[in-house]
C-alpha cells in the first residue's frame, strides 16, 4: 500500500448523462490533482477507445478469475456478459503518484466504493434533464444498436432511483453549470485553498 492516502471521487450516472464530460474537464484541472481511474472490462472496444486508456479490456475468462482472487475493489455485471470492475491495483497506482482517484462507473460500482470508503469518498450522480434527452444523446452517439439504446434507457429508470443515496447531485441540463458546480464540489471535498 502506498503512504499518500488520497481521496477518491465517484461520478455515476445513466448511459449519456454527461458525466463522462465532467469527468475529462475535472482532470484538466491541475489544482485538483485528479487521476482518472481506468475500469476494466470484458466487452468489446467501442470506436475509437484504447487499451489502457479507456478501459482495461480484458477477456470474460480473465475477469471471473479477477473476481475469484479478490483483484478488485468493486465489480458488476453491467449486461450479460459484459462486466465493469475497478482493480484494487489501479487505486494504488494513482496513489502511488499522489493523486485523488476520480471514477467514471456505473451507479451500482460508485455505491459500493463509497460503502467501502465513506469517509475518503464523494460519491456524485449526473442527473439528466429526462429519459428522453437520454434517449437523444444514445442515438447522437451512433456507437450502438437501437435495442442497446432501449436498453441503456430501461435501466436508466432504475439508476434514477439510486440517486438520493449519493452524497451530491449535479443535474446537467445545461453543461457549463454543471462543469462549474462539479469543480466547486471536488475542491471543497478535497479541501483546497
Amino acid at each position: 500500500m502506498s503512504d499518500f492516502k488520497g481521496k477518491l471521487i465517484v461520478f455515476s450516472a445513466p448511459s449519456g448523462s454527461g458525466k463522462t464530460t465532467i469527468v475529462r474537464h475535472l482532470l484538466k484541472q491541475e489544482k485538483l490533482n485528479l487521476e482518472f481511474s481506468i475500469s476494466a472490462t470484458s466487452r468489446e472496444p467501442r470506436g475509437l477507445e484504447k487499451h489502457r486508456e479507456d478501459y482495461y479490456f480484458i477477456s470474460l475468462r480473465e475477469f471471473k478469475d479477477k473476481i475469484k482472487t479478490d483483484a478488485f475493489l468493486e465489480w458488476e455485471e453491467v449486461y450479460r456478459d459484459n462486466f465493469y470492475g475497478t482493480l484494487k491495483s489501479e487505486v494504488e497506482r494513482i496513489w502511488k503518484l499522489k493523486k485523488h482517484v476520480i471514477f467514471d462507473i456505473d451507479v451500482v460500482g460508485g455505491l459500493r466504493i463509497k460503502k467501502k470508503y465513506p469517509e475518503k469518498t464523494l460519491a456524485v450522480f449526473v442527473k439528466p434533464p429526462s429519459v428522453d434527452e437520454l434517449k437523444i444523446r444514445l442515438k447522437k452517439r451512433s456507437t450502438e444498436s437501437e435495442d442497446k439504446i432501449n436498453m441503456r434507457v430501461a435501466k436508466a429508470s432504475v439508476e434514477l432511483a439510486t440517486a438520493p443515496q449519493f452524497d451530491k447531485i449535479i443535474k446537467n441540463y445545461e453543461l457549463k453549470v454543471a462543469l462549474k458546480e462539479a469543480e466547486v464540489l471536488v475542491h471543497d471535498f478535497l479541501e483546497l485553498k
